[in-house]
């Protein structure tokens, strides 16, 4: 029974302990993860990933889930809202250093409704989703509290790098930068943009104080008994490549390996922390990735070791294809989900939304989640919601759209005045190597038209209507090439 504490200028909602039923939730996000990245995907990986392998082993493994885009930003508006960010002013590519929020504040957020049933909640590690930075005669300045960021979306904490390619180049915690950023990063290369830097910054500790900082968060809620949503982004094995030290070199193949040895770590971390708490009997963990392997950290080098990073996929992070999108999504929740079990069904990361207002016992509003479905009857080993999902909608970094239903993917490449469309049958095909297009008009047709749908209809899900925040056409023409 929940009830309320009433003192002196405060009212304190005082919640039940997670149960197995309502558990606890962690939701670890890599980035730039492929599917062919972990030994649990892909058999011939070449990279040590054992605590995947066990959390695959103690749960349920995804073969056919998908990041909302093949690029960060807007993954990460999807994850926390349940809605595509195509429909939103970001249709191509991701937020810039400084730029304002991407999800507006009245809309709910998973963290909110977390908290909305008495939950704490927090995100450590990469945020990439905008702040409105305080600024003085057109200047950022970092003396003051930064407006609008995680905490106003829902978060109860918040510890992270914002982004760790971008400046400013020091930690965050809740809407203050920790430290005064006066030195300047004045080059650009692969570890980031040119930008304010805090004095001594090392961008091999940043992991491991994310690491620290997640897993101390979860001893604390052990502490205190209230159930907890911790939403955990990862800045890798996303540039700056920085293994630390006890990582350089491990993996006998490259910098970049060695930073996807130290990801599987820190699952590791977060399993070990779960356990030595007991709480792992009322913890849904799920590990997915925002996007498909990045081609131009160190792909040469794997490839040389003979690792795929896109497995059986066509592309890589940034595209259209399957390489772009379909990513590794593990589900461990005790008691519920099967262990060792593999789900086939086709599910993108808007559906955590749903999936966490069917866990609650509770109904989204009509204008929240329009791209959301609930995965609970999945996890349950139960048959899925056919209603409540006809297709899913993927996007690639330069704004390309493709709808995908059953065995049909279909791309609506080209300008709106030359379409190009690209259609295949990845039951048959699942490389993308023959596009079907002209031998299937009624499929394309169709596939269109229910994409022209989605569009209009503001959602993918049923429910009534519901605006975009742009205009939103179904291609888009790209720009020339300087």
């Amino acid at each position: 029974m929940r009830y309320w504490i009433t003192l002196p200028l405060l009212a304190v909602c005082v919640g039940p302990a997670a149960t197995a039923e309502t558990p606890n939730v962690v939701y670890i996000l890599a980035d730039d993860f492929g599917y062919g990245d972990a030994g649990c995907y892909n058999p011939k990986s070449k990279i040590p990933t054992p605590n995947l392998d066990r959390l695959a082993k103690e749960g349920m493994r995804f073969t056919d889930a998908h990041s909302g885009s093949a690029v960060c930003s807007p993954s990460r508006y999807g994850i926390l809202t349940g809605r595509y960010a195509w429909r939103t002013k970001l249709r191509r590519g991701v937020l810039g250093p400084y730029d304002p929020p991407l999800i507006a504040a009245n809309r709910l957020t998973v963290p909110a409704l977390f908290k909305q049933k008495g939950y704490h909640t927090a995100c450590v590690g990469k945020w990439h989703l905008g702040w409105d930075w305080p600024k003085a005669e057109g200047k950022v300045v970092f003396d003051k509290a930064i407006a609008n960021g995680p905490t106003t979306r829902g978060f109860d904490w918040y510890f992270g790098t914002d982004v760790p390619n971008y400046p400013p180049y020091c930690f965050l915690d809740n809407d203050r930068t920790v430290g005064n950023p006066t030195a300047e990063k004045t080059v650009r290369d692969l570890n980031g943009r040119p930008g304010a830097m805090l004095p001594g910054w090392k961008f091999d500790e940043i992991l491991p104080t994310l690491t620290t900082k997640a897993t101390g968060y979860i001893a604390d809620r052990a502490k205190d008994g209230k159930p907890f949503f911790l939403y955990f982004p990862l800045t890798s094995p996303h540039e700056p490549i920085a293994p630390s030290a006890k990582f350089k070199g491990k993996s006998g193949i490259s910098n970049l390996a060695d930073f996807f040895m130290e990801t599987d770590w820190v699952v590791g971390e977060v399993l070990t922390t779960l356990e030595k708490h007991k709480l792992t009997a009322n913890t849904l963990v799920i590990f997915a990735c925002d996007n498909g392997h990045a081609k131009y950290t160190g792909l040469p080098a794997l490839e040389k070791a003979g690792h795929s990073v896109s497995g059986p996929l066509r592309g890589y992070k940034t595209d259209i294809y399957e390489g772009g999108h379909r990513v590794p999504f593990i589900v461990r929740w005790p008691g519920t989900v099967k262990a060792g079990s593999v789900c086939d069904e086709t599910i993108c990361h808007t559906d955590m939304l749903a999936t966490a207002s069917a866990i609650l016992g509770s109904k989204l509003p009509e204008g929240a989640g329009e791209d959301s479905v609930s995965l609970l009857p999945l996890l349950k080993g139960e048959k899925p919601d056919r209603q409540g999902r006809e297709a899913v909608v993927h996007q690639a970094a330069n704004g390309t759209l493709a709808i995908r239903q059953g065995k049909w993917k279909l791309i609506f490449a080209g300008p709106p005045d030359a379409p190009a469309d690209e259609l295949y049958d990845l039951t048959a095909d699942l490389g993308e190597t023959k596009n079907v297009a002209a031998d299937q008009p009624e499929v394309v047709q169709k596939l269109t038209k229910q994409m022209e749908r989605f569009i209009a209809d503001g959602r993918s899900t049923p429910g009534s209507k519901q605006s975009n925040d742009v205009k939103t056409p179904l291609r888009v023409t790209q720009p020339k090439k300087k």
